[in-house]
């Protein structure tokens, strides 16, 4: 009988949340929303709708291979990077279908059957997931006062260790760690560890103590600053980010990257997003408007309690009587889907002001049912 190794045995396949289009099959339900992954509500920049409609238009440009090495977009980062005053050049930028991919292409280079990576629980799942895939050993710090325990994270650091994983914002407590920390942490870091920062939700921060992980990018340390198109700039569905490290990280993850792994529409998509500041200002007064009026109406629901965040969700710990999955189940049955992300914990995207408010509605309708 054929048998997947050992260690892939071990791995709990990724479980995205649920489809708006399934949801409305199974229960009959017209008009879905979505507050399970993420996204960005508004969608992308008007801009990127032009830039895809002009390409799709030529059907000899369908027919050909991407531009593999990403030569403009990693332009338009260059430039982008360099008006905040970073000199970033293409060699030290990868390209990826989405930073998921990276994540992955990273332990791929650096790790080996045996190695090990460090990295908070709970975080984002793909670290773990990725570092089993490759016959590493994942040792998982648990959050102390929900964000990342740095200093516990380097005492698991040992001859074994390739890899620490930074989330920062977390996913899913939308927490992040602050400068001063950081700079510690960076400063007792052994050397010959990578440091993967991953910043998906970069965008959204607007704590002023956040991390600038670009100074130690340009200090030469060996860290690999992950960000992607697929949050604030809504491009989750043609799956692109970026990373940015010294061209020597660069250089020896090229070797693992595949051929073409970003396709030409999401690059085209991606360059047109940078250019439209305005509407990135846009979504991100739309999610701190957001914040605040959830905020607001789940102070008034005595029974739980939710953690301030930097991200574009809210990560909301429900009382010791009330389960995720009972949430969730109730919740679909309005037609909202959110996302379990334990088992007294759930994970509510900040949407539209009518979405936000459906989901209020909803959910304080599950606590009166059970008083």
């Amino acid at each position: 009988m054929l048998k997947a190794l050992s260690y892939v045995q071990k791995i709990q396949p990724y479980i995205p949340g649920k489809p708006v289009k399934e949801v409305e099959r199974e229960l009959g339900i017209k008009e879905c929303i979505k507050l399970a992954s993420n996204e960005n509500p508004l969608g992308p920049s008007p801009l990127v709708i032009e830039e895809i409609k002009k390409f799709i238009s030529n059907p000899v440009e369908i027919a050909r291979y991407p531009e593999g090495s990403g030569y403009y977009l990693k332009n338009a980062l260059c430039e982008f990077f360099s008006k905040k005053g970073c000199s970033i050049t293409h060699n030290e930028i990868i390209l990826g279908n989405g930073s998921n991919e990276l994540i992955d292409i990273a332990v791929r280079t650096y790790m080996a059957p045996g190695d090990e990576a460090v990295m908070a629980t709970p975080s984002f799942v793909v670290y773990p997931m990725s570092v089993t895939s490759q016959g590493g050993i994942p040792r998982e710090v648990p959050l102390k006062q929900s964000r990342h325990d740095l200093q516990e994270m380097l005492g698991q650091i040992n001859e074994k260790t390739k890899i620490v994983f930074i989330s920062n914002p977390n996913n899913p407590t939308g927490t992040i760690n602050y400068s001063k920390e950081f700079d510690s942490f960076m400063k007792a870091l052994p050397e010959g560890i990578l440091v993967v920062v991953d910043e998906a939700y970069y965008e959204y921060v607007t704590d002023p103590d956040y991390p600038k992980s670009l100074d130690y990018f340009k200090e030469g340390r060996d860290i690999l600053i992950l960000r992607t198109f697929s949050k604030a700039y809504g491009l989750a569905g043609l799956r692109i980010g970026y990373g940015v490290a010294k061209k020597e990280i660069i250089t020896e993850m090229n070797k693992i990257r595949e051929p073409f792994n970003t396709n030409s529409i999401a690059q085209i998509a991606a360059i047109a997003a940078l250019s439209d500041e305005e509407h990135l200002k846009k979504v991100v007064e739309i999610n701190e408007e957001g914040k605040k009026y959830l905020y607001r109406e789940l102070d008034r629901i005595p029974q739980i309690k939710y953690l301030p965040t930097q991200a574009n969700f809210i990560y909301i710990l429900l009382p010791d009587d009330t389960t995720s999955k009972e949430v969730f189940d109730y919740l679909l049955r309005y037609g909202i889907i959110i996302r379990p992300v334990g088992a007294r914990q759930i994970r509510v995207t900040v949407g539209l002001p009518e979405e936000n408010k459906a989901f209020i509605e909803a959910f304080r309708n599950f606590y009166r049912r059970k008083q």
